[in-house]
């Protein structure tokens, strides 16, 4: 710290470095990034509104966004190949998910609806105990950043429609029906 005019000055945060890579699946290329503490992002190459979403996680963040790897990368590129695979179910590499107490609740509550099932934007919120923030809890949902790992592909609408995905309806149907196939749930159960 230092002192100009008996002012102190705070000294200027170094920024977070965000590494980012490229992923091939079978659903095209998937963008990530990690910071020292977790993945950040997991993003479909052709997701609407990418652009924003990255200038909005490096404020957040106060960070830049730098080609590269780290192991927190090296972690996901292992667990994406074994979800792909279908012999994993639900992922462990860290995450690093900014974002406040509501929204922490809403993405912690994704991650509790299992492999191979759905719920609805209502189910979602009943669960929530939060009947009256639906449209707040699915407009949250949609501010996902780490897409499969964070698994708002499994909320449908009531229904039964494949409404709000912004990789596409068409990776969500995918991503539904190949976990189906892979989870052992009998037919007729998924939608």
């Amino acid at each position: 710290m230092s002192v100009i005019n008996n002012t102190f000055i705070e000294p200027t945060k170094k920024p977070e470095v965000i590494h980012m890579t490229e992923f091939v699946t079978p659903l095209g290329a998937m963008l990530a990034g990690a910071t020292s503490e977790g993945i950040c992002v997991l993003e479909f190459s052709n997701r609407i509104r990418l652009e924003k979403e990255f200038s909005d996680l490096q404020k957040l963040l106060n960070a830049v966004m730098l080609p590269g790897r780290n192991q927190h990368l090296d972690q996901l590129e292992n667990e994406l190949k074994e979800y792909f695979d279908g012999s994993r179910k639900t992922f462990t590499v860290p995450l690093h998910i900014p974002g406040n107490e509501f929204s922490q609740s809403v993405w912690q509550s994704l991650q509790e609806i299992p492999y191979g099932k759905t719920c609805t934007y209502k189910e979602q919120a009943d669960k929530m105990n939060n009947l009256k923030a639906i449209r707040a809890i699915a407009a949250t949902n949609g501010k996902n950043r780490l897409a499969i790992i964070i698994p708002c592909h499994r909320v449908i609408g009531s229904n039964g429609s494949m409404t709000g995905y912004a990789g596409g309806i068409d990776k969500k149907i995918w991503l539904l029906r190949f976990e189906k196939e892979n989870s052992g749930i009998a037919d007729g159960t998924l939608f």
